[in-house]
């Protein structure tokens, strides 16, 4: 691919695999909808949007006119989000047994100690909801006493009425966690991680027809086919397009395949003990030359790891290795001071920023990646890597399924 003449992207298909979110996949079209506008605004270009024609997967249709040229683009979500709301319907003696047995896998294999050798910031969103929801029980065991002591002084058989406030305290935190977003993080690593590594049958289910579908695509009459995949949905595309690598090869014909990872938190999979169909896909995904991958982070974004090279840092790579080229997309430089003062504190809403507009904004553009005339692969294929990326292997677990 790196040999191939630059050429005009005039049509393009556009894939996207999001993270662990509930929401149904409309909020992606609007949230698109909006920044592009913003985008557009700012850097002097033409876009618009419009409702998908035909069937299938859930998403919309894209018309650009970026330096002189037209692009017409179709963007499907790759939709988990009923996995994702099923894992959710935990009720609070679940949700604290999830947490025992996620922080217990990742203690007691050394996972968590070698992730802090790598960034800090998503290890702290990790022991958030683990911290967050102990001072939850505490403060309700706190109230609980203070209300049985104060009983104790009418009777001191009533001294035990103080427990029934306990589970009313609890449900309380529980119906606020739309601000407080403890359930919701401490639900996220334990479905990842529940089989230690492992992908559950019916999320390699759902990843068999993602497959399907973009094989489907890559025998549509377009330019380029594109693969995004944000925070725990870069993983699995990497799944998905290691297995149609192995299915096939040569990709004889077929469009340009490029895939972009943004904001990945693949270390807090490839390190547990059983993801070894993972690393092994990494390693293979790494080593194709008919895929360009980039793979965009940025150090304001505390949830991912940032500018870690998640092949190298897993112990994967060889000397093989083309992919990914790691890039920052340096939130302190595209964002303007005012703009970086308003999100600096909004944790969740910067994972998020890669998918939304820049008002100084550099090469990264998600709406130029995704709608403009240029393929990934003839974007950055010159672009040279961050030289502040993390490469160091640490991860301790390195075993490969076949």
């Amino acid at each position: 691919m790196q040999a191939e003449s630059q050429q005009i992207v005039k049509k393009r298909r556009v894939f996207y695999i999001p993270g662990y979110d509930p929401f149904h996949p409309r909020r992606y079209r609007e949230l698109y909808r909006k920044e592009s506008k913003s985008q557009a605004s700012v850097s002097g270009y033409d876009i618009s949007q419009s409702a998908k024609q035909g069937g299938g997967t859930y998403g919309w249709h894209v018309s650009s006119k970026i330096d002189g040229h037209t692009v017409e683009t179709d963007i499907d979500v790759l939709v988990w989000s009923d996995l994702v709301q099923n894992s959710m319907s935990k009720g609070i003696t679940a949700t604290y047994f999830q947490l025992a047995k996620t922080a217990w896998l990742y203690i007691s294999t050394g996972a968590l100690g070698r992730l802090t050798k790598l960034r800090k910031g998503p290890i702290i969103a990790a022991l958030y909801p683990i911290g967050f929801l102990l001072l939850q029980l505490v403060a309700a065991l706190l109230i609980a006493w203070g209300i049985g002591t104060g009983l104790s002084y009418i009777h001191p058989a009533l001294a035990w009425g103080g427990l029934i406030i306990i589970w009313p305290i609890l449900e309380w935190f529980r119906r606020k966690d739309n601000k407080l977003f403890a359930y919701y993080l401490m639900q996220d690593y334990a479905y990842s991680s529940q089989f230690r590594g492992a992908n559950p049958s019916e999320l390699n289910e759902r990843l068999n027809a993602f497959r399907e579908t973009l094989e489907a695509a890559l025998s549509d009459d377009c330019d380029e086919v594109l693969i995004v995949g944000h925070s725990s949905g870069a993983h699995l595309a990497v799944h998905v397009l290691a297995e149609i690598l192995r299915r096939n090869p040569a990709l004889e014909g077929c469009p340009r395949l490029g895939f972009l990872s943004l904001g990945q938190v693949v270390p807090m999979m490839s390190f547990l003990p059983d993801a070894d169909e993972l690393r092994r896909d990494l390693r293979q995904l790494s080593e194709q030359s008919r895929i360009f991958w980039l793979d965009v982070t940025a150090p304001g974004d505390g949830c991912a790891f940032a500018l870690c090279d998640p092949v190298s840092v897993s112990g994967v790579a060889t000397e093989n290795k083309k992919w990914p080229i790691v890039i920052s997309a340096a939130f302190t430089q595209t964002l303007s001071e005012q703009r970086w003062k308003e999100l600096k504190r909004r944790y969740f809403r910067l994972h998020f920023q890669y998918l939304c507009a820049f008002d100084r904004p550099g090469d990264y553009d998600y709406f130029q990646i995704t709608a403009g005339p240029q393929s990934l692969s003839d974007r950055f294929l010159n672009r040279a890597p961050s030289k502040t990326r993390i490469e160091t292997p640490v991860n301790k677990f390195r075993d490969m399924a076949p």
